[in-house]
């Protein structure tokens, strides 16, 4: 697939990077000789230094070939432009980054696609989105909804108190009579393995194990985990960036009581007008005093997402010391982003890992509506649409030559989320969650299309 990426950028040079692992063929558009410098030493892709918005440039860049254009520079002005015209030069399909979520919650009433925007992705918002649900999903390090929480992906590392450590994976689906949940894929402790699990795969303590749920299934792992399920009300955040306000903004609508915590003057004083529902702090969330002031060991979870990847890490760890019971650090640092569980933080989030998977499922083949990379793990998970012709159809799962490194998660059918077993005939017209190791994707995608 030939994609272009306007932007070289941190979401950019990401973006290529994974793309490049794809054997894509990539060429890298930005106006910054450096950035592009960079680029090209380390990563195998064309690149053009231009103007995205330049006719020329575009031309340059062969966009009457391109099969996907995602514009990803800082300016939410450039991107939408060189979008439209990407798509008026011939590109098949075009997305672009913004940063005013306006433009997503009324993408409809708008009409984007009229003018040639297919896509619209905000790093921003997905980032507020994913702190919300990791929120509501407490006790899970990694939460993705399909179709509105039909089916739900979770992630959790098992303690000893876990019901289900030490009994295979068809003992533990034995403890409940109907079924909710199924694993999908296994991190051993310590180790960087990732395990497709089967009916004889063993659970052991400290594993990191991802699930597939159903509705009812996150109350039955939270059973089976050992833990004691605690809601959270009282939530402090440190940085009033795009990524804090929105954050702020959708806990107050949810009835959370906010405390957000902003070093500038100006900024916590805009805030203050327009969280009325939050208690904005004007203050150093690095200060000890300030958030004991604060009452922060009060508070059920903490989130920092200043623009410091150290600042949001070192004040999530004083946020632990204080007996906080979740807290989430925003991170730009990919390296710092593969050590969430050793260093003591529940969970890392990482703007630019977000948009990639948002992006990702568009150079899928067959029918991909959404896909997610495993935190920390080395496989994909995959939702599918069934389409009639597709090998998958009208076929009991047991009777699938489904690779080993590869599993059949969840399946939503009319809006219901199922888990399906061996005898589970799939339709034309379901949704098909499944969980790939890297070398396996390419054969799944044939059953689809």
């Amino acid at each position: 697939m030939k994609i272009i990426i306007a932007g070289a950028g941190e979401v950019g040079f990401h973006l290529a990077k994974l793309l490049s692992y794809e054997s894509q063929e990539i060429t890298l558009i930005d106006t910054t000789k450096d950035s592009l410098a960079y680029a090209g030493e380390h990563l195998d892709i064309r690149t053009i230094k231009g103007d995205a918005t330049s006719i020329a440039t575009l031309r340059d860049a062969r966009i009457d070939t391109a099969e996907l254009f995602i514009a990803v520079t800082s300016s939410e002005s450039i991107n939408i432009t060189a979008s439209v015209l990407a798509k008026q030069l011939g590109a098949r399909r075009t997305i672009a980054r913004i940063s005013n979520t306006e433009f997503i919650e009324n993408k409809e009433v708008v009409g984007f696609s009229k003018f040639g925007i297919d896509e619209l992705i905000s790093p921003e918002s997905l980032a507020a989105s994913e702190i919300e649900l990791l929120l509501n999903q407490y006790g899970f390090n990694d939460t993705y909804q399909f179709e509105n929480g039909a089916l739900t992906m979770l992630g959790l590392r098992l303690s000893r108190t876990a019901t289900f450590v030490g009994k295979t994976v068809k003992e533990a689906a034995e403890l409940y009579s109907e079924v909710h949940f199924i694993p999908i894929a296994i991190q051993r402790y310590a180790t960087q393995y990732t395990i497709i699990p089967r009916g004889d795969t063993i659970f052991k303590e400290g594993d990191k194990v991802v699930f597939v749920t159903s509705k009812g299934g996150d109350e039955e792992l939270f059973e089976l985990s050992g833990r004691v399920k605690v809601d959270i009300k009282n939530v402090m955040i440190l940085g009033g960036s795009k990524i804090g306000y929105k954050t702020a903004r959708d806990l107050c609508a949810n009835k959370f009581n906010v405390k957000l915590i902003e070093s500038k003057k100006l900024i916590a004083e805009d805030l203050a007008e327009e969280l009325p529902n939050a208690l904005i702090i004007c203050g150093d969330g690095r200060n000890v005093d300030i958030l004991d002031e604060e009452s922060i060991s009060e508070m059920d979870a903490f989130i920092a997402v200043t623009g410091n990847s150290e600042t949001n890490i070192m004040s999530c760890l004083l946020a632990k010391s204080k007996g906080v019971k979740k807290t989430i650090a925003l991170v730009e640092n990919m390296d710092y982003y593969q050590l969430s569980q050793s260093i003591g933080i529940d969970t890392l989030i990482n703007k630019k890992l977000l948009a990639a998977n948002n992006i990702f499922r568009y150079i899928r083949k067959g029918e991909v509506v959404a896909m997610t990379k495993l935190t920390n793990m080395n496989a994909e998970l995959l939702e599918f649409v069934v389409k009639p012709n597709s090998k998958i159809t009208n076929k009991l799962i047991k009777d699938l030559k489904f690779p080993r490194s590869a599993i059949i998660g969840g399946v939503i059918r009319d809006g219901k989320g199922m888990i399906p077993l061996g005898t589970f005939k799939v339709e034309a017209g379901d949704r098909v969650v499944a969980c790939c190791l890297p070398r396996s994707i390419t054969e799944v995608e044939t059953f689809f299309s």
